[in-house]
């Protein structure tokens, strides 16, 4: 293996992309004020358009991994690209509730479902056998990192110059990430005569035939009768219902019920940003090495404990809540890479990635349950108080819940239909290593 190679031009290039995309993702937490003072939306029907556009940012996963292996990266990431940059753009027309739903929720969550994690977690899969976690980190946090790097721009935008700039910053920036997607990326290492990072053996190509949709129902009836699937499947509904459901769609509404500005919220909301990085590589670095379900179980219940003490730091302000989006954003996202590992591990290298889109379609039912839940139970009392006590007491529940997951090699899992055959028993080996050590 030559000391660079195109492995590492297709990552940076998904980092870029994930990274210019994923001003999207930030801009509904921004939207609610200005909207609000211009046109007397309540938070539950922001929060409403919001739920909309979560839940097909994960139901839209598991027919994007099945796309991505069908039709390529590079066709459907360059294609999801130009329809978020479109709703965006059209956002800046709307004046209706509805159109509301039908753009940031309907279009936008469309074109963004095929930008989520699920992309990470196929380019991961797909280019790398060794360094795998690391890879799915680094990728991760730059979804969740740029979501939040861009929210202090976004706010100053739609406090000094208005919130149709928003649309339109985030229109622009997808599109700019457009070129770079056509140029450099690539659906699999055998496309420029590689083999995935780390292999020692030819490994079978990850192309499936017949239908896309067919083949992403058939990876969910599979795991359907799975303990671990569902164990997954409800782990990371919490990790929605906690992170883009609950604190990235509502802390700067949170936060002004306080007396603490757009812009310095969302300064606070770009730090969980900042320590997002360095949490999510290390959960990727841990999840090489250590047993990904101990990783999870940590994860959920630091998190849970953390989110008792949101409204109190939010009520004074100064170091403590500084110290909660610093400890915050550590955990941000580091679930993502040891729950795509068990999703190899349990799954297998085909059809992993489908069911990782399935798991993620529950994280986004959790984010859309937050998502209006929660603004529902502002409206209702005048706090948010209530709303994080119930997000802390669920990742409770899921800290538990994670250790129920059982070890099982990756040679008994059966391939899709149409996909390539059992890995060799070599590679196989590879595989178990990536995900046990």
């Amino acid at each position: 293996m030559k000391r660079f190679s195109y492995h590492w031009v297709v990552f940076a290039t998904a980092f870029i992309v994930l990274f210019g995309a994923s001003g999207a993702r930030s801009t509904p937490g921004v939207l609610i004020q200005p909207l609000h003072d211009e046109f007397g939306w309540s938070s539950a029907t922001v929060g409403l358009a919001v739920s909309i556009n979560v839940l097909l940012f994960g139901f839209i996963g598991p027919f994007a991994a099945a796309l991505q292996m069908r039709y390529g990266l590079r066709r459907v990431t360059v294609v999801a690209l130009t329809i978020v940059a479109t709703g965006a753009a059209l956002t800046t027309q709307m004046t209706q509730p509805w159109h509301l739903f039908l753009l940031w929720g309907l279009v936008v969550g469309t074109g963004s479902g095929c930008m989520a994690t699920v992309f990470a977690s196929t380019v991961a899969t797909r280019w790398f056998v060794s360094r795998r976690g690391v890879v799915t980190g680094v990728l991760t946090a730059a979804t969740a990192s740029g979501q939040l790097v861009f929210l202090p721009l976004l706010t100053r935008l739609a406090d000094h110059h208005g919130w149709r700039w928003v649309g339109a910053t985030v229109a622009l920036s997808t599109l700019a990430v457009v070129p770079i997607a056509l140029i450099f990326l690539r659906n699999s290492p055998e496309d420029v005569g590689l083999r995935p990072f780390g292999a020692t053996e030819d490994l079978p190509p990850s192309t499936l035939v017949g239908s896309p949709v067919a083949n992403a129902f058939d990876a969910l009836r599979r795991a359907w009768s799975s303990g671990t699937f569902w164990l997954l499947w409800g782990s990371f509904a919490v990790c929605g219902l906690s992170t883009t459901g609950l604190v990235q769609t509502h802390f700067i509404n949170a936060a002004h019920d306080h007396g603490i500005s757009g812009p310095t919220a969302g300064g606070y909301l770009a730090l969980i940003g900042v320590f997002d990085v360095v949490g999510t590589i290390f959960s990727g670095w841990l999840t090489d090495r250590w047993d990904p379900r101990n990783l999870l179980m940590a994860y959920y219940l630091l998190r849970g404990l953390s989110l008792f003490v949101l409204d109190p730091a939010l009520m004074h302000g100064g170091g403590g809540l500084f110290g909660f989006m610093a400890f915050y954003g550590l955990d941000w996202v580091a679930t993502v890479p040891p729950t795509i590992a068990l999703c190899v591990q349990h799954f297998g290298r085909e059809r992993g990635p489908l069911v990782y889109g399935w798991v993620f379609a529950g994280h986004q039912v959790g984010g859309a349950l937050a998502a209006w839940g929660a603004g529902a139970l502002h409206d209702s009392t005048g706090s948010y108080r209530s709303a994080f006590i119930i997000a802390g007491v669920a990742c409770l529940v899921a800290a538990g819940g994670v250790l129920r997951i059982r070890r099982e090699p990756p040679d008994q899992v059966q391939p899709l239909p149409g996909a390539a055959t059992t890995l060799p028993a070599a590679s196989r080996s590879i595989e178990a290593d990536s995900v046990r050590r």
